[in-house]
């Protein structure tokens, strides 16, 4: 694990920008769990998860909120957030086992709020009870895993008792970063809770070097518990902001079991103005993945907007126009093609 400079000089030469961080380090600490250490290439500057998780001075660049989903002014109790009608988030913990720098939470994350109280929690699933419009918690932080085993029971006892309906995301991105915590003592812990509504496993892999042995193995796990996987990637400059990689990376997924559903604009919050990649480029990606993989291979291109204004869906029109009583189409390979409007 990587926690300190010294640590992260005895493996990296560090670049200008990522030694000029440590003068005025921003608010996300440095973390780099074993699982991703040992995944950096320390002769590549611009290797992908090295970008992904050591800290660079341009960081500190304050010209975005530090909570741009506004999830400060949708929270309901001190602990879980109600922005959507129908699913809530559940902030678990501010612990993670590595801090990615592209983190959209980082007015929270890895500030020592620490593990969810008892009485958090039971706030969280009496506000649950009470409001049956909400269908699905995603519970997440932080990551979810980092919480003790006792901690993880009282929390899925709570919800479950609570509403036995509910929808419930595990939110983690620990199957990648620290793989061995998925022991079969937490494991029966999933299993013993694994009724009624559904879990389901919300994963966060955003390059192919990220599903190796460990990680493809964790999340087997849960698929033997007939629970089914998601990934939700970052689109992250200089990390998967080709097409050659997206298209390993989501075939690759698919091949594992593990659903490609969201690529997720990268956020507008303070401090990954150099991770962000522009919309029209994402754009232009998201036409080129279209070609290349199936439709269970393909997330969907995704920004969560500013100010609270929810997920929308970013793709190519293929819709032309109208030609008298027929509709006109562009293919994905740029062929033309016409439809009855009736």
């Amino acid at each position: 694990m990587i926690a300190n400079r010294s640590e992260l000089e005895s493996r990296l030469k560090l670049t200008e920008n990522e030694r000029k961080w440590f003068d005025s380090p921003s608010s996300l600490p440095l973390l780099i769990s074993d699982q991703f250490e040992k995944l950096i290439n320390p002769d590549d500057p611009s290797d992908p998860i090295r970008r992904q998780f050591v800290p660079d001075v341009r960081e500190n660049i304050k010209i975005r909120s530090a909570d741009p989903l506004a999830e400060v002014s949708h929270s309901v109790t001190g602990r879980l957030i109600h922005r959507y009608e129908h699913r809530a988030a559940l902030l678990t913990t501010d612990r993670c086992f590595a801090y990615c720098r592209h983190c959209f939470r980082r007015r929270f994350t890895g500030l020592d709020s620490g593990p969810i109280s008892d009485d958090e929690i039971m706030k969280a699933a009496s506000y649950l009870k009470e409001h049956r419009e909400v269908y699905e918690v995603l519970l997440t932080g932080g990551d979810m895993f980092t919480l003790s085993n006792d901690r993880l029971e009282k929390l899925f006892d709570a919800l479950k008792s609570a509403r036995e309906d509910l929808v419930l995301r595990l939110c983690t991105r620990a199957v990648a970063s620290c793989p061995s915590r998925f022991d079969d003592s937490l494991m029966s812990i999933i299993e013993k809770y694994n009724h009624g509504g559904p879990f389901l496993l919300l994963t966060q892999f955003n390059h192919p070097v990220e599903l190796n042995e460990e990680s493809i193995g964790a999340v087997r796990k849960f698929l033997s518990l007939s629970i089914p996987a998601f990934n939700q990637s970052v689109l992250l400059k200089g990390v998967n902001d080709d097409a050659d990689t997206l298209e390993e990376l989501c075939n690759k997924l698919l091949y594992n079991r593990i659903k490609p559903y969201y690529l997720f604009q990268c956020d507008l919050v303070e401090g990954t103005e150099h991770l962000r990649v522009s919309v029209e480029k994402g754009l232009e990606l998201e036409k080129e993945l279209r070609k290349r993989v199936s439709g269970l291979a393909m997330p969907q291109y995704t920004i969560d907007l500013p100010e609270g204004g929810g997920k929308v869906i970013l793709t190519t029109d293929y819709l032309e126009g109208r030609d008298g009583d027929m509709l006109v189409f562009s293919t994905p390979d740029g062929q033309k093609r016409r439809y009855p409007i009736d």
